[in-house]
Order: structure tokens, then sequence, then C-alpha cells
């Protein structure tokens, strides 16, 4: 069943002879052809994030003549962000995605309306965002936004196509379908702060997100065209290293608090309490935990302070760039921490701040107590104190 659109009527909406001319390989597939390219033309489909996964689904729709795409993003182009979004370019750093993006897509397909919204989707702002649109496509990587993104498109009777990578692997699959499942029947409860790395702090290999972001693109097409077997239902697994696929199949549970026959959740909800997190503080905030910055760790350094530095990141970080501190891995630090001395003062990092307030926790309760996390890790070091530090 193809999902409805609320654009024009088909009598309003034709396709122009450059048009014909751009979609002629759409045209001659039965399966599509001129009905199936109007669908497209009239179609309205809002994409969330237009980094990773929202790269190659962009490019495609915008190519396969979705007639109205929207992009929400409020972050701006990293030189980081160039392995694998490959929307952007070297000349778009600095600049907001949502734009840079808009630019892109635009010169690809003149023919298409694009709206950019450069603005953190919220739960104030969400239901406002999505009521225009006919497909929801979730391309982020923080548990509050997915929450949000399902809750909203359940509310909304929207499907919610979705796609999450990380390091070599990635899923997809089709959430909010009439009769199918939602993400809360696959995940009723978010997992623990900290407990999953993101790929900031994981990794992803660039190519992974061109796969599952196209993957995304292709089960969005479907929907519009009411064609194919859609995953609903069913969550795609794929392992880049292996290069294999396998499938699960996903049931809708009659007591989903959201999608279920009795739902308890009928309004947006704060997401950042939902999955135990206070906006932008960090760990060591929340917890109490000493810091420093890297501007005092500096100076502590300069006057000759008898300070040892710990590094709780991983060999391969440490390869990158280091501050000459002692490495032991986080995972590493319970049965190595005999290698510390608890007499002496100790600062911790890592890359952001993050994994080092989980090894001072740790190491507290093994009775150190003369403990600083660096604030903002070594990325905040290199913007600090040392530029020639790489970030990454």
């Amino acid at each position: 069943m193809a999902i409805p659109t609320q654009a024009l009527s088909q009598e309003e909406v034709k396709l122009s002879k450059e048009e014909i001319q751009r979609y002629s390989r759409h045209l001659i597939m039965p399966e599509v052809g001129m009905e199936g390219q109007l669908k497209l033309k009239r179609a309205r489909v809002l994409t969330i994030g237009t980094g990773g996964l929202g790269a190659p689904l962009g490019l495609y729709l915008a190519a396969a003549g979705v007639g109205h795409l929207g992009l929400v993003d409020f972050d701006v182009v990293d030189n980081s962000n160039l392995q694998r979004q490959v929307t952007f370019t070297t000349a778009d750093v600095g600049k907001p995605k949502s734009d840079a993006a808009k630019a892109r897509l635009s010169a690809l397909n003149p023919s298409i309306d694009i709206q950019s919204y450069e603005t953190r989707l919220t739960s104030d702002n969400a239901l406002d965002l999505f009521k225009d649109y006919d497909i929801i496509v979730d391309g982020t990587d923080n548990f509050p936004t997915r929450f949000l993104v399902n809750d909203a498109c359940v509310i909304l009777g929207k499907p919610n196509v979705y796609g999450s990578i990380f390091r070599f692997e990635g899923q997809a699959t089709v959430f909010g379908y009439p009769g199918g499942p939602c993400y809360r029947c696959l995940y009723p409860e978010p997992p623990p702060p900290g407990l999953v790395p993101s790929c900031a702090e994981g990794g992803v290999l660039g190519v992974l997100p061109g796969i599952v972001g196209s993957i995304q693109a292709m089960e969005t097409i479907k929907l519009i065209l009411g064609t194919g077997e859609p995953l609903v239902g069913r969550l795609l697994l794929f392992d880049a290293l292996a290069m294999r696929f396998r499938e699960l199949k996903l049931r809708k549970n009659p007591e989903c608090p959201v999608c279920g026959d009795h739902p308890t959740v009928t309004k947006l909800i704060d997401y950042e309490e939902f999955c135990g997190i206070r906006g932008e503080e960090t760990p060591a905030m929340t917890d109490g935990i000493p810091e420093i910055t890297p501007k005092e760790m500096k100076a502590r350094q300069d006057r000759g302070d008898d300070v040892f530095i710990l590094d709780v990141r991983e060999v391969h970080e440490y390869q990158i760039c280091n501050l000459n501190g002692k490495l032991i891995p986080l995972g590493e630090l319970p049965r190595r921490v005999a290698e510390l001395d608890s007499s002496k003062e100790m600062i911790v990092h890592c890359r952001s701040g993050k994994r080092s307030a989980d090894a001072i926790s740790f190491l507290q309760k093994a009775g150190f107590k003369k403990l600083w996390n660096l604030k903002g890790g070594i990325l905040a070091w290199s913007d600090e104190v040392d530029p020639t530090v790489p970030k990454y």
C-alpha cells in the first residue's frame, strides 16, 4: 500500500519535458512509470539529520525526484565529517549542515522543493515539523532523539524509516507503519547512559552510512510507490566485515506504551530525562566528580607540580595524539589498577571527558582520593592549550 501524500492532487502535478528526460530510466520501468514518478513528485519526506545517514539518503531522494524534501539539522560541517558525509565538501567546513545540504541537493535537482530547518529537534517542535510531511526518515545517532522521532511519528500516524550505524555494523527497518511495530516495541527502555558509545567515541567506517542510508532511501521510495515488500516487522542487520545481511522478525507489542492497544504515552515527553541525560551536562558535572580545565592543568605542569596523568583511551587513539600520560584503556582499568599509586594526585583524561569521568568514578570506589577529570578531554586541550594536537 502506498503512503497517501499531502501534496497537490494528481491532476495538478505534471512532469515537464526536462523532468521526463531526467527520470527516463524510472519511467520505462513498469513498477514506476509515469504514475509512480508523479507519486514521487507529490511526496513530502522529512529527514532528521543530514550527516552520515542523511547524506546518501538526501542525495538519492533528491535524484529520484521526491518533490518536497525537509532537512532538519542544527550542526555545522566539521573536517571529521568529510570521511563519510558525502553531501559536503571541504569548502563547506564551518557552514550549517542544513544549509550546505540544501545547496548541494538543489544543485543536484533544481526541480524539487527543499526546505531546511537549522534547529535541534525537540519535544516542542517535533509535531509541528512532522505534520506536513508524509514520511519521516531518522538518521540520528542518539537515543533521546530516536525515541522522540518514534513517539512523534506514532502520535501523528507517520511511517518512520529507521537506520543506525556503528563501526562496521548497521541496521534498518520501518517503524510506525499501520499494523507494524514501533521503535519502543524493539527497545522498550533506553540503555543506561554511557553503555552504548557514539560513533564519535567508537568510530564508523566511512562507507557504512552510504550502504545503510541508501537502504533507507530505497525503503522510503518503496513506501511512496506502494511497491515491493517494505521492512515492516523486519529488522535488517548488516555486517560489513563479513559482508553479510541477516534479518530479525519484529512484532508489534500490544502492551507498547506508545503504539499498543492501550497507549499510556499520548504526548511528547522530556526525552533527555527519559534516557537519563540532563541536557549538555557531562557525567563529571552530574556525579560531582572534580574537574580541572586544560588551562589549569597546563599551569600546574608549568609550575612543575607533581601530578600524574592517566589516559584511559584506546591504544589506537593514543597513537593519533597523546599528552604523554600513562595509557590504561578504561576497559583494562579494573585489572590494572594496581599499577597506579593511590597516594599521588592524578589527572585523568580521554577524548572528551566522558570515559575519564567513568574511570574516576571507578577509582573513587577503589579508594583513590586525589583525582581530577580533564574537562572536555583532549579535544578541549587542543582548543584551549595546544592547537597542534590533532582532534579526531
